[in-house]
């Protein structure tokens, strides 16, 4: 009982920041609904959250809550910012985000949001072209460390252009990733560099983070190897004719970096789970995606432990080579989010069909990760590595993973179930709510 009551002491604690996104009683079921993900590892619906923690007589109230209830997304996005913040603070005099997008697999048409798209066989040659499923663009913070961390903290769902469900609009990923960059730039108020998959690397989207001098958005993302480089626009001579010019003289590809007018340099860096040497190239110039008027630096990496070189670009001009693959190999952590959201939290068997089940279902999987993390964070602080142990079959084991502190969860769960009928004692012992009541009353009309 009492693992059970420090562990929900820290989950009160991080949870409490929500608290001004609902009504008094949407908040409870809000928080019940956090806590019933946290403590459930087989099926992650409703019903068996509930009846883990031995709230059955709840169900009702919480499908009610999940279907019609009053639901302020963007208040509970930039809560959950708030709290990945603290989390994740100024790194080099800027904050770190990953953007990415992932395919949730559907079993019937009929599911809201489902669109048809091509599925990639070269590494499974059984499964079939084309699936089924919703495509999440997402966007969340990165914490660095040893290991880095990712914090889911927003995400949107894309249509195909043929299939945009009745009342929503079309926009493409580029857009919805941009939209995302923004909002989380404004929540922040500080610099923010994006780690952006090479697939992101388009026009709209790299120049449209940066067209705005104060809400700027900085990036590092792949470059192709027959990337086109310029280099800076030289003056006109005097009564030269003609336009003027928008490009300087071309440089060479990366993938013929040899020609690069520039040495090789060598530092360590931390890449993929240890520090690595690393050798570079840098150039500096502009990039035919980003503008002629944004200056850019493409570098070509040979990291240790990798076959191929890699390619990068970024806008950033005053981190160091070693900050700026850093970055780029962080952002692999959100591919172990995504993984983490569908094994761990069941965003690859979510049951809801309609479109406000589906959302919040969603946001509710991303909030608890965020709180998974941020819990390993505070009993590490706390209680130093003894909350966890290494497995016998793995005893050169150095650090927590994020099934540690899930396994921790589930063990104290069994006290849960009495603590959640202290519901007012926990709202009593909380701040009072930022959101004035009769915003409250709105809400719930509105839900």
């Amino acid at each position: 009982m009492e693992d059970s009551k420090t562990v929900w002491g820290e989950v009160q604690a991080i949870l409490a920041p929500f608290r001004g996104c609902f009504t008094e009683p949407g908040f409870v079921r809000f928080a019940e609904w956090v806590v019933g993900m946290l403590v459930n590892q087989e099926e992650h619906t409703i019903t068996q959250a509930l009846t883990t923690m031995g709230q059955e007589a709840d169900w009702m109230a919480l499908e009610a809550f999940a279907e019609r209830g009053a639901w302020d997304r963007k208040a509970v996005e930039t809560a959950t910012v708030h709290l990945a913040r603290s989390a994740a603070p100024l790194w080099h005099g800027y904050h770190l985000a990953a953007g990415d997008d992932t395919k949730v697999h559907r079993s019937s048409k009929h599911v809201w949001g489902v669109n048809t798209f091509y599925e990639y066989t070269a590494r499974c040659p059984n499964r079939a072209t084309t699936v089924l499923a919703q495509n999440w663009v997402a966007v969340g913070l990165l914490a660095p460390g040893q290991p880095w961390t990712y914090l889911p903290a927003m995400g949107r769902l894309y249509f195909r252009r043929g299939q945009v469900p009745r009342g929503e609009r079309f926009a493409t990923k580029m857009v919805l990733a941009e939209e995302m960059l923004r909002s989380l730039r404004t929540s922040l108020r500080e610099g923010l560099v994006a780690a952006l998959d090479g697939g992101y690397a388009h026009q709209g989207l790299l120049r449209g983070l940066l067209k705005d001098p104060d809400e700027r958005v900085d990036w590092v993302t792949r470059l192709r190897w027959d990337a086109r480089l310029y280099g800076a626009v030289e003056p006109k001579a005097p009564g030269c004719p003609g336009p003027k010019r928008q490009w300087g003289k071309r440089l060479p590809a990366p993938k013929r970096h040899g020609q690069w007018k520039v040495p090789w340099q060598e530092g360590r860096a931390w890449v993929y789970g240890r520090e690595r040497t690393v050798r570079w190239k840098e150039l500096r110039g502009y990039w035919r995606v980003s503008g002629p008027k944004a200056a850019v630096r493409a570098f070509v990496f040979k990291v240790e432990g990798q076959k191929k070189p890699w390619s990068l670009a970024t806008s950033v001009l005053d981190l160091t080579a070693e900050q700026v693959v850093e970055v780029f190999a962080g952002r692999f952590r959100q591919e172990n989010g995504f993984r983490d959201l569908k094994q761990a939290l069941g965003a690859e068997e979510c049951r809801a069909w309609t479109k406000a089940p589906i959302v919040r279902t969603f946001q509710v999987q991303a909030v608890a990760l965020t709180v998974l993390r941020l819990l390993e964070r505070r009993l590490t602080e706390t209680q130093g590595h003894g909350w966890w142990s290494a497995p016998p079959w793995n005893r050169h084991k150095t650090r927590p993973a994020l099934r540690d502190v899930h396994r921790l969860v589930k063990a104290a769960s069994g006290g849960f179930g009495q603590l959640v009928h202290h519901w007012p004692s926990f709202l009593n012992r909380l701040p009072p709510a930022s959101v004035p009541l009769h915003r409250h009353r709105r809400l719930k009309k509105a839900g």
